[in-house]
């Protein structure tokens, strides 16, 4: 599938039961990717409930990371109340770091999400860590003791979460934390095995097998809830570290729509969560649940995109 653009010239006018055009999900990736399954799974679910009366149309735009679409959609489709866009925490965290082109978070409205891949902090098995919190102690006492593998690069997503943990932690100068970047979180987990590093960050999906083959420990999932499934993995917020970090998948749409557009694909999404259909697609894929939609969701964003730009800027990751 080529990547296409179908331009809805003057769609300004909300998605009803009785509207003439499909709908159209931009997935800013090939088809295959994160981006892609979001599009694909939320859009076919929206139909098969009946939120919409016609399946939406998916296009894929790959190009800059996700930056090809945004700046499409901010120049070019900035009113139309029949787009959706796929995006994930890199998303808001490419924006935080400027690596948009120049492009900002607030250049669009931010309706919500529906499921994540959790973060996680990791140690191997033999670890003299047993709990987050021996970890944070090791920090404390001396920052370069303690060192990470994970599969962004330096400055990317992996690399932030446990620093956000230890930030709010009050571990005082982060970023004297070593961070050792490799292709994937596979690499980043033999390194951790291998004892090359102290732990490694990356997500839920990444650890199910190591974890149930015995090779590793989870210290902490970085979720509101622990992940279901893995109950005896407790949260970095219940060990005292009030850090949410998570690969969340969902949806923003064009800034210049109307908040009632703004508010019905809202209720559109939040209908998917509820649905069984999205449930077996979580369980399916390795998601946890992580619906934050409409105003709450955007309130997220904002504090996210200042956090990650905070932070990428204390590693010299940006100026």
């Amino acid at each position: 599938m080529n990547p296409k653009s179908i331009l809805f010239a003057g769609a300004t006018f909300a998605l009803t039961a009785t509207s003439a055009l499909a709908a159209e999900c931009i997935a800013p990736a090939n088809p295959g990717g994160g981006w892609d399954f979001t599009c694909r799974q939320i859009g076919k679910i929206m139909f098969d409930i009946g939120a919409v009366d016609k399946p939406i149309q998916v296009t894929n735009m790959a190009g800059a990371g996700g930056g090809l679409a945004y700046a499409h959609v901010v120049a070019e489709r900035n009113d139309d109340a029949e787009l959706i866009i796929a995006a994930s925490s890199a998303t808001t965290t490419r924006l935080a770091q400027n690596a948009y082109a120049g492009m900002t978070a607030d250049q669009v409205r931010w309706v919500g999400s529906i499921g994540a891949d959790p973060g996680v902090i990791v140690v191997g098995k033999d670890s003299e860590f047993q709990t987050l919190n021996d970890l944070i102690e090791a920090a404390k006492a001396d920052p370069t003791s303690v060192s990470f593998a994970g599969g962004s690069a330096v400055g990317g997503f992996d690399h932030l979460k446990p620093l956000m943990v230890f930030q709010k932690a009050g571990v005082e100068d982060v970023t004297k934390v070593k961070y050792i970047s490799t292709n994937n979180g596979g690499d980043a987990i033999t390194q951790t095995v291998g004892g090359f590093t102290k732990a490694m960050t990356g997500d839920m999906s990444e650890v199910v097998g190591f974890l149930k083959s015995g090779d590793v420990r989870v210290l902490a999932v970085l979720t509101e809830e622990r992940v279901p499934g893995f109950d005896d993995i407790p949260t970095a917020k219940e060990q005292g570290v009030d850090v949410v970090a998570v690969n969340w998948r969902g949806l923003y749409i064009p800034k210049g729509v109307s908040d009632e557009t703004f508010d019905m694909w809202a209720d559109k999404l939040a209908q998917v969560a509820a649905s069984d259909e999205w449930k077996a697609a979580m369980e399916a894929n390795g998601l946890a649940e992580f619906t934050k939609v409409g105003a709450d969701f955007q309130n997220y964003v904002d504090q996210v995109v200042a956090d990650v730009n905070t932070l990428s800027k204390q590693l010299g990751v940006i100026q």
